[in-house]
């Protein structure tokens, strides 16, 4: 197929104004380069900049809001206005040849450790440890406490606005601290912030409200704002489909630019019933509306990423195969598909701006 033929490679306009030259994006993905206290190093802008400029967008790794929103070591920070130089640094490095640069926000939640947060035990919206090997029991946290964490959303969004990102990802997904707060398993609270479905969704909304009236404050131009999700969970009891259909209901009524669908395929359907083989982005869609939604996992080839945007969704990202070849995109336009790179080396790594910690992630 040729270059003018693809789909996925024609721009598309958001109701914030914003226009990206394409469909495609290089989801957030851990990457383990900052310093130990959050700050942006210069591997990072180096990888950033090697790996950008063909995706229409690039949202980065999640960046903590709060000192105990720390989920693993070399994580980016985004909690106080000392980092706001170093992440300038990263957007710009990400915008380049028109692509839009995105800071992913976020707090682990009991999904850190002890160890991480440096002797400070995790919370979370209840004391339920997470059901994985080794999980430690999180202090709940207190009212106010949730409070202040809205703001703290509400804080990076500035930092962010303030570095010259053209836009902000809330990281509601893989069972971070949003999600905790979504969940029956992980909220058990009894006053305004958990109990039943809609008390269940107060923090995530509460989150998204707070986020668009900083960018209303702050922004003097169009600034994305995206949300994303992870549509179920295994646990008992845990989030199933029909919570989160629900959740999309409320979500859509605000001023969202995209969801972002967060799965290791993107056509997978329910893992809690297996009678129903209707994947789940394609329900999700149906349901959301003229609201876009970005499609992740397991997309690697031109003709993979061709059929999600067939499919009816309206971006597709491009993962680990973005890190094997930063120039997909731009080989895909030069109807050079047969020089994409889909495997990847030890010898790679150096050229690809990849270091030790990401190193041991991506070749484990």
């Amino acid at each position: 197929m040729k270059m003018s033929d693809y789909n996925f490679l024609q721009p598309y306009t958001f109701k914030s104004g914003i226009k990206v030259k394409n469909r495609v994006v290089i989801p957030p993905m851990t990457e383990r380069m900052s310093f130990e206290d959050g700050s942006v190093t210069s591997d990072e802008c180096n990888y950033f900049s090697i790996h950008t400029g063909g995706a229409g967008m690039f949202i980065t790794g999640c960046a903590s809001v709060n000192e105990e929103g720390k989920g693993f070591e070399g994580e980016l920070g985004a909690f106080d206005d000392k980092f706001i130089p170093g992440l300038t640094r990263l957007s710009n490095a990400i915008k380049q040849d028109g692509t839009k640069s995105i800071l992913q926000i976020f707090s682990a939640g009991r999904m850190s450790t002890t160890a991480i947060l440096r002797g400070k035990q995790p919370v979370s919206a209840s004391k339920i440890p997470a059901a994985r090997p080794g999980a430690e029991t999180p202090r709940a946290l207190a009212s106010s406490e949730v409070d202040q964490l809205v703001k703290d959303f509400g804080d990076a969004t500035r930092r962010a606005i303030q570095a010259g990102f053209d836009g902000i990802e809330i990281h509601g997904a893989n069972t971070y601290l949003i999600q905790q707060f979504f969940s029956p398993h992980s909220n058990r609270r009894t006053d305004k912030w958990g109990g039943s479905l809609e008390k269940r969704m107060r923090l995530p909304l509460a989150i998204v409200d707070e986020v668009v009236e900083t960018i209303k404050k702050y922004a003097d131009k169009p600034f994305l704002l995206g949300y994303r999700i992870s549509p179920e969970e295994i646990e008992e009891p845990g989030i199933r489909f029909a919570d989160t259909l629900a959740l999309i209901d409320e979500l859509k009524k605000r001023p969202l630019d995209y969801l972002h669908v967060s799965m290791g395929n993107v056509f997978r359907s329910s893992l809690n019933n297996k009678k129903d083989q209707t994947p789940l982005n394609e329900k999700i869609k149906q349901r959301i509306g003229d609201l876009p939604v970005i499609g992740v996992g397991g997309v690697e080839t031109p003709a993979e990423a061709e059929n999600v945007i067939d499919k009816g969704l309206d971006f597709v990202a491009i993962g680990r195969e973005s890190i094997r070849e930063p120039k997909w995109v731009q080989k895909v336009e030069a109807n050079d598909e047969k020089s994409i790179r889909y495997g990847l080396s030890l010898t790679d790594l150096e050229e690809l701006g990849i270091q030790p910690p990401y190193r041991d992630l991506i070749m484990s």
